[in-house]
């Protein structure tokens, strides 16, 4: 490799705004914050979040007139 064209390497902190876990990585940036990570991503922990998608189901329905009867 040539000297003096590759930007600097940091030791980097990364830190999930979601859930708050921390762990480190090797970056050209000295801190990183991701909105999910492996912790609290649902297809990482087969976990899913059905409060907040029944309540964006339910503001469809509302907004378009239409009941569970009407499939």
């Amino acid at each position: 490799m040539k000297k003096g064209i590759h930007p600097a390497m940091y030791e980097t902190k990364v830190t999930c705004t979601s859930c708050g876990a921390e762990f480190t990585t090797h970056s050209t940036k000295k801190e990183i914050r991701v909105d999910t990570c492996s912790n609290c991503h649902p297809f990482y922990t087969g976990r899913q979040r059905f409060q907040a998608a029944a309540g964006r189901i339910e503001r469809f329905n509302k907004k378009y007139g239409l009941t569970n009867n009407n499939k």
